[in-house]
């Protein structure tokens, strides 16, 4: 079993990554990996997307994941829908292995978990109609019993979209309208648990506030879960009830979203929150991060964020540190920590 011996299947995590680890490289052939072996050539380049990722998503709340371009949180979100396999490590869905369901066990885990990605178009098939799009999977896996029309047209009002226009063309609408059909075609196949990669990122502030309060309101009324990606904290603060702040491939600090505005630990995290525009009297100066986020061909050893971090010390560059919980609810990877527990 994969569940621990104090959980059951009803109070295990929706969802657990434990130590989950993903890496992305071409697999050199024959010819490549005798010239690799003698010497006389390169191992092909390595990508280290996440690096040991621990994470758990309760039933019912809304996870933000927060982080610069580039340090893995839309892999994470791909293999916590289960579109991508992690490299190490396991990912446990209801408290079951994913690696080790097959069958109808893996059937209804791929659906209950669904995807909303960043670009809603690129993410529809410019040849099929609204309506196509989205009863498509689900007249697949046998979930239309009655008619097709009517059942298409209760996920479209359900997002928000007229179902009068279901005939037309993804590029006949809107950005806002097309992310919409997203959210309808992901419903469609009524899902426990979505992942939105960055899904209103691309969308004119006005109607982010309309897609978040859709969101929102879906959640009630479906009791859906959410890992909510993203790189801007003032919507994570709006929508999520815990936060985890990921750097380089790691999850540095997790904490309930209150925590973390009020008491960001990490070094990372409160250079974040110092650079959030907010609207307050008096004058400020803002300052960039220094430093550019390091190529995940060669992170950085010990602490990923050490040649960035103010507060640095030699310890950080030659020694991970683990993430430990340093208040109810709130844990931090930082060296620092430990300096003044002791």
């Amino acid at each position: 079993m994969s569940m621990s011996l104090t959980e059951t299947p009803a109070t295990a995590p929706l969802l657990d990554l434990r130590q989950v680890s993903r890496t992305f490289g071409s697999r050199p052939d024959l010819a490549a990996r005798i010239a690799i072996a003698l010497g006389a050539a390169k191992p092909p380049p390595v990508v280290h997307a996440l690096d040991e990722v621990n994470l758990t998503v309760r039933k019912g709340e809304v996870l933000g994941l927060v982080g610069e371009s580039g340090c893995g949180k839309s892999t994470l979100g791909r293999i916590a829908a289960g579109i991508l396999p992690p490299s190490s490590g396991q990912v446990l869905w209801k408290g079951e292995d994913r690696q080790r369901l097959s069958g109808r066990q893996l059937r209804d885990a791929d659906l209950a978990a669904q995807m909303i990605f960043q670009n809603p178009m690129a993410a529809l098939n410019p040849r099929m109609s609204i309506e196509t799009l989205v009863a498509e999977a689900p007249q697949i896996h046998g979930m239309i019993q009655g008619d097709r029309s009517a059942y298409v047209d209760d996920y479209l009002r359900k997002a928000g979209f007229d179902p009068a226009m279901k005939r037309r063309l993804p590029h006949q609408f809107s950005g806002g309208q097309r992310a919409r059909v997203n959210i309808a075609r992901a419903l469609a196949v009524q899902p426990d648990f979505l992942v939105c990669d960055e899904s209103v990122a691309a969308l004119d502030v006005s109607i982010q506030a309309q897609i978040l309060n859709l969101f929102m309101d879906l959640r009630e009324q479906l009791d859906l879960t959410y890992l909510f990606v993203s790189h801007d904290l003032g919507v994570v603060e709006h929508i999520s009830d815990r936060v985890a702040i990921m750097y380089l491939g790691r999850v540095v600090e997790e904490a309930p979203v209150a925590e973390v505005f009020a008491r960001p630990n990490h070094p990372y995290t409160q250079q974040l929150l110092a650079e959030v525009p907010r609207i307050r009297p008096g004058k400020r100066r803002f300052a960039a991060m220094k430093g550019e986020l390091p190529s995940p061909l060669d992170p950085p050893k010990g602490c990923h964020f050490h040649p960035r971090c103010p507060m640095a010390h030699e310890r950080c560059r030659v020694e991970v540190p683990k993430r430990r919980e340093i208040a109810p609810g709130h844990s931090s990877a930082c060296h620092l920590n430990d300096q003044q527990a002791a």
